[in-house]
C-alpha cells in the first residue's frame, strides 16, 4: 500500500506540472535606435526570473520581427535580446496574459562591447556571417553528459546511433578542439570522450582547410565542422577513463584514453581491443567508447575499415586491437602543430555459403560455393600538420602522412556449376596463402599569400605520393570442365608481386577581386603526373627440383603506366551574406602511356582532351532556411589495365582482355537541396536530389561458352545514369520541463539505368528503389526513454530483354531502443531489431529478432561503472541476404557472432579546473 501511495503521489506531482503549464506568445520588432533599420539574426530568449533557466528562444527575421512561443508554468519571465555590437536588452514581463506584444524595441550601437558581446553573452545561440554559435550553459543535460549528449539537445542538430552528426541536414565531417584536430577525422572520439563541463561554446561552420580559411575562400558548403571551445579555466589538467571486460565463450574487451591539456598544448593517448567484432575500441550497445563505425567499408578479402582505418575480417569473427596518440601545440607565435599516430590490427575468421542463379539470354545455370578465410592485418598510420604564419598575410601549410601495412590471409574455396537440368558442368577448388606488405608516404604543401583587403590571394599547392606494395601468393587449385570436351587444369604456383605509385600534383591559383570581398575571378593551372608500376612474376612448381622455379609467362606481368594531366581553369565567384554562386571551366590535356616489358607489342600511348565544368549556387533565405544547387562535368580516362590488350588467364573460368580502343567517360552530375529548420519550434525538414549521367561509360562485357567459361573485355556505352532523391522531417516538442517527444519521417528514392552485355546481347536494365522510414522517441528525464524506428526497402528491376524476368525485392527493418534510469545510478538499455527478408531462397533464414541488453551501475560519485551485457539475447543473429543484378540472383550466408554474456568495469578520472581539483566529468557507460 505504501508503494502504491508513493506512485500515486509521484503521478499527481508530474500531472500537476503538466496541467499548470500554459501556452504563451511574445512578439516584437527589433530596430537600430539611430537608423530605425530592422536588425536581422539577433537572438531573443526567454528565461525564468528566479534562476535564469532557459525557456525558449528565437532569432529575428529580415524585418526585425520575432515571436517567442511555447508552454510554461511561470507567471513572470524575463525577455533578453543579444546582438553583436549592440547593448543587451532585458525586460521582465507578466504572462498572466499569455499574449504579449513588446512593440518596437530600439537598440543602441556600442562598439566598445563588440568583443564582449561575442565572448560573454548569455544568449543561447548567436548567428554570425558564417558561424552558428551555441552557449553550452544555456542547454540543460544530465550532470554527467558528454559532448554527444549535449549535441542532441541543440536545435537543428541530429545524432544517430552510430554517432553520425548532422546540422540542419548537413553532415559534420570534422570536430576541432580549440581550432585543432582531435584524432584525425573521426568526430566520435571527441564527442564521446570529452565532457560537457569543460566546453564553453560550440561553433558550427562550413568545413574548410586551413589554407581555405586563411585565404577567405568559401569552403565545403555540403559538410560542417564543429569547433569545441574549451573554457579557459578548464584547459589545464588530466582526464580520461579506462575499462575492461570478460565474458562467456572467451569474449573480452578493453580500452583506455588519457588526455593531458595544458593551455595550447594537448596530448591524448588511447588503446583498446576486443573479439566482439568492434573496431578496436567499442564498448557495447550502451555507449561507444572511442567512437568509430561512421564510415564502414568491407574488402573482398574480408578485411574492413572504419573511418579510413583498416582492421580485418568485416564479417565472421574478428579479434581487433588498436592504439594511438594525438598531439597539438603552439610553438612560439608563428607555428601551430598537430600530429597523430594510430595502430590497428585484427585477426579474422569467416565461412561463407553462396547459391547463385546466373542468367544468360538463352539459358540459365546455377553455381554453389563455399569459402573459408582467416587472416591477420596490421596497419600503422601517422599524420602531421604544420601551420607557419610568416606574417599576417603569408601562411605555409604542410601535411605529411605515413602508412605501413601487413596483411596475411589464408583462403580456401569449393565451387560447382550446374545447368538447368541439374547436370554438373564444371567444378573448381583452390587454396591460397597471401602475404602483402607495403608503405605509403603523402605530403601536401600549400603556400598562401594575401594581398590587400579586397580578398586577393596567390596560392601554390604541391601534393606528392610514394607508394610501394609487395606481395607473395601461393596457390593450389584444380578446375574440372565436363561435357563433350572435358579438361582439367591443375595449378601449383607462387607469384612474387611488386606494385608502386610515384606521383605529384601541382596547382597555382590567383584570385583577382572585381568587387571587393564579393566578386572574384580565379585563375588556376593544374598539372598532375602519376607513374604506376606493376610486376607479377609467377612460377610453377617444378617436380624435378621441388622448387617454384619454372617461369610462367602467361600468368606474369611487368609494366609501367603514366597518367599526365594539364588543366588550365577560369572561375568566377560572387558572394554576399545571402547569396553564393560560382562557375568554373577548365580544359584537360591528358596523356596515357603504358610500357609492357614482357610484351612490347602491347605498349600504348594515347592523348585525350576534354572540357570540365563546375558550378555552385547557394541562397540563404534566413538563418533558418537555405537552398543550394550544383552541376559538374568531369572527365575520367580508362585505366591502363582496361586499355592493355594483354590476355589475363589467371582465372581459368573467366579470361580477361583489355580494349585499346576505349574512350574516356564524361560524367554529368547534378545536386540540389533545400533546408528549413525553425530553431524555436524545434522542427524542420530538408529535401535533396542528385544525379549522375555518363557518356561513354566503361563497362565489362562477358561472353560465356557452352562450358560456362567466360571471356571478358571492356566497352564504351551511352545511357547509364543514377538518380537519387531524399528528404526528411523532424520535430521536437517539450510536453513540460521533464518530458519530451521527438518524431520524424523520411524517404529516399533511387533510379538507376545500366547498359549491359550478356553473351554479346546489349540491353538496358532499370532499377527503382524506395525506402520510407519513420522514427519517434519519448523521453522522461531521469526516468526512461524509448525510441522506435522502422524502415521499408523495396526495389524493382526491369530488364530490356525478353530472356530476363523482372525482379522485385522487399525487406523490413524494425528497431526499438529503450533506456531505464531508475533506480538511481542504474541504467538499463536495450537494442531490439527485427529483420524480415521474404525473398531469400529455401534453406536461408528469412527473418530474425536481434536483441542486445546492457545494465550498468555507477558508484564512487559516478567515477566507477560496472556493466553486464548480453549480446543476442534470443540467439537468432543471422546475416543471410539476397542480392541481384542484371546477370545473377545470389543468396549468401556467412559466419556471425553468436550469443555471449560480458561483465565489464570502467573508471574515469578528471583533474581539470582552475585549482586542479577533480571535476565532475562525464560518466561513461559501456
Amino acid at each position: 500500500m505504501t508503494q502504491l501511495r508513493a506512485v500515486t503521489v509521484l503521478f499527481l506531482l508530474f500531472s500537476s506540472v503538466f496541467l499548470q503549464a500554459q501556452n504563451f506568445e511574445v512578439t516584437g520588432i527589433l530596430k537600430d535606435k539611430t537608423t530605425k533599420q530592422p536588425l536581422e539574426a539577433a537572438t531573443v530568449f526567454m528565461e525564468t526570473v528566479k534562476d535564469t533557466t532557459l525557456i525558449t528562444y528565437t532569432i529575428t527575421n529580415a524585418k526585425g520581427m520575432f515571436s517567442l512561443e511555447g508552454k510554461t508554468n511561470q507567471k513572470e519571465v524575463s525577455v533578453n535580446i543579444s546582438f553583436v555590437g549592440y547593448e543587451n536588452y532585458r525586460k521582465t514581463i507578466d504572462l498572466t496574459n499569455p499574449k504579449v506584444d513588446l512593440g518596437e524595441i530600439l537598440l543602441d550601437f556600442n562598439v566598445a562591447t563588440l568583443d564582449e558581446v561575442v565572448v560573454k553573452s548569455r544568449a543561447p545561440i548567436t548567428v554570425k556571417k558564417d558561424t552558428l554559435e551555441f552557449n553550452v550553459k544555456s542547454f540543460k543535460t544530465k550532470k554527467d553528459a558528454n559532448i554527444e549528449d549535449l549535441l542532441k539537445e541543440l536545435p537543428g542538430v541530429e545524432v544517430d546511433e552510430d554517432g553520425k552528426i548532422t546540422v540542419n541536414g548537413k553532415e559534420v565531417n570534422k570536430i576541432l578542439v580549440n581550432g585543432k584536430p582531435f584524432f584525425g577525422d573521426d568526430p566520435t572520439i571527441a564527442t564521446r570522450n570529452l565532457t560537457k563541463e569543460i566546453v564553453e561554446k560550440i561553433q558550427v561552420t562550413d568545413t574548410k582547410t586551413d589554407d581555405e580559411a586563411f585565404a577567405g575562400e568559401e569552403g565545403d558548403k555540403e559538410n560542417k565542422t564543429i569547433n569545441l571551445t574549451i573554457a579557459e579555466e578548464n584547459n589545464k589538467g588530466v582526464f580520461g577513463r579506462i575499462a575492461g571486460g570478460v565474458g562467456t565463450d572467451e569474449r573480452f574487451e578493453f580500452a583506455g584514453i588519457v588526455n593531458v591539456f595544458d593551455n595550447d598544448r594537448r596530448i591524448s593517448v588511447l588503446g583498446g581491443g576486443n573479439n566482439l567484432n568492434s573496431a578496436g575500441f567499442s564498448f557495447g550497445e550502451i555507449r561507444k567508447f572511442f567512437g568509430g563505425g561512421r564510415s564502414l567499408f568491407v574488402n573482398s578479402n574480408g578485411s574492413f575499415g572504419v573511418d579510413g582505418r583498416s582492421f580485418g575480417g568485416g564479417q565472421g569473427i574478428v579479434n581487433s586491437r588498436s592504439a594511438g596518440a594525438n598531439y597539438a601545440d603552439v610553438i612560439g607565435e608563428k607555428v601551430d602543430i598537430s600530429a597523430d599516430y594510430f595502430y590497428s590490427g585484427a585477426n579474422s575468421f569467416d565461412e561463407v555459403r553462396t547459391e547463385r542463379e546466373n542468367i544468360l539470354p538463352d539459358r540459365r545455370f546455377f553455381t554453389n560455393s563455399t569459402t573459408r578465410s582467416d587472416g591477420n592485418v596490421d596497419n600503422h598510420s601517422a599524420n602531421m600538420t604544420f601551420n607557419i604564419k610568416v606574417d599576417s598575410t603569408f601562411l605555409i601549410n604542410i601535411r605529411p602522412a605515413f602508412r605501413l601495412n601487413r596483411n596475411e590471409n589464408r583462403f580456401a574455396s569449393d565451387e560447382a556449376s550446374f545447368d538447368e537440368d541439374g547436370t554438373q558442368i564444371n567444378e573448381s577448388n583452390a587454396n591460397n596463402r597471401t602475404l602483402n606488405t607495403g608503405g605509403n608516404f603523402e605530403n601536401n604543401l600549400s603556400l598562401t599569400k594575401r594581398f590587400g583587403s579586397k580578398g586577393s590571394f596567390l596560392k601554390f599547392r604541391l601534393q606528392n605520393e610514394i607508394n610501394r606494395q609487395d606481395s607473395e601468393d601461393f596457390i593450389q587449385s584444380q578446375t574440372n570442365i565436363f561435357g563433350d570436351d572435358p579438361s582439367t587444369i591443375d595449378r601449383n604456383q607462387f607469384t612474387d608481386g611488386e606494385a608502386g605509385v610515384n606521383g605529384y600534383n601541382l596547382g597555382v591559383t590567383y584570385r583577382q577581386p572585381i568587387i571587393a570581398k564579393k566578386l572574384f575571378l580565379d585563375f588556376e593551372l593544374g598539372y598532375r603526373n602519376d607513374n604506376r608500376t606493376r610486376k607479377r612474376s609467377t612460377f610453377d612448381f617444378n617436380e624435378s627440383t621441388q622448387q617454384f622455379d619454372s617461369f610462367n609467362l602467361d600468368l606474369s606481368t611487368d609494366f609501367e603506366g603514366r597518367n599526365i594531366r594539364t588543366t588550365p581553369e577560369l572561375s568566377v565567384r560572387y558572394n554576399t551574406d545571402k547569396f553564393n554562386i560560382s562557375f568554373g571551366a577548365g580544359y584537360v590535356f591528358r596523356t596515357l602511356e603504358n610500357e609492357d616489358f614482357l610484351r612490347p607489342e602491347f605498349n600504348i600511348s594515347q592523348d585525350f582532351e576534354a572540357v570540365e565544368l563546375s558550378s555552385y549556387l547557394n541562397y540563404t533565405f534566413s538563418p533558418k532556411m537555405s537552398s543550394y544547387f550544383g552541376y559538374n562535368l568531369t572527365n575520367r580516362p580508362p585505366e591502363v589495365t582496361q586499355l592493355n590488350p594483354f590476355v589475363d588467364v589467371s582465372d581459368p573460368l573467366n579470361i580477361i582482355q583489355g580494349n585499346p580502343d576505349l574512350a574516356p567517360s564524361n560524367n554529368h552530375s547534378f545536386y540540389a537541396g533545400f533546408n528549413n529548420y525553425d530553431f524555436q519550434k524545434g522542427g524542420g525538414y530538408y529535401v535533396n536530389f542528385n544525379g549522375n549521367f555518363v557518356n561513354d561509360a566503361i563497362i565489362t562485357k562477358t561472353v560465356v561458352d557452352e562450358n560456362l567459361v567466360g571471356s571478358t573485355t571492356y566497352e564504351n556505352v551511352n545511357g547509364n545514369y543514377q538518380i537519387y532523391g531524399g528528404g526528411g522531417y523532424n520535430k521536437s516538442s517539450k510536453i513540460d520541463s521533464i518530458r519530451t517527444i521527438k518524431y520524424g519521417a523520411g524517404f529516399n528514392v533511387n533510379a538507376n539505368r545500366n547498359i549491359n552485355f550478356n553473351n554479346d546481347v546489349q540491353y538496358a536494365s532499370r532499377t527503382t528503389s524506395i525506402g520510407p522510414r519513420v522514427n519517434a522517441s519519448f523521453t522522461w528525464k531521469d526516468l526512461f526513454e524509448i525510441r522506435p524506428r522502422y524502415n521499408l526497402s523495396f526495389s524493382n528491376t526491369v530488364f530490356g530483354i525478353d530472356a530476363f524476368e523482372d525482379q522485385d525485392f522487399l525487406s523490413h527493418n524494425l528497431n526499438l531502443s529503450t533506456a531505464l534510469f531508475v533506480p538511481k545510478h542504474v541504467e538499463w538499455r536495450n537494442e531490439i531489431q527485427y529483420t524480415y527478408n521474404p525473398n531469400v531462397a529455401p534453406g536461408f533464414q528469412s527473418s530474425a529478432w536481434f536483441w542486445n541488453s546492457t545494465v550498468a551501475y555507477s558508484f564512487l560519485k559516478d567515477k566507477a561503472t560496472v556493466t553486464l551485457k548480453v549480446y543476442d539475447v534470443l540467439n537468432q543473429n543471422t546475416n543471410a541476404r539476397r542480392t541481384a543484378n542484371a546477370n545473377f540472383i545470389q543468396d549468401v550466408q556467412s559466419t556471425v557472432l553468436e550469443q555471449y554474456f560480458l561483465l565489464s568495469f570502467s573508471w574515469k578520472f578528471n583533474t581539470l579546473g582552475s585549482k586542479g581539483e577533480s571535476g565532475d566529468g562525464g560518466v561513461f557507460f559501456f
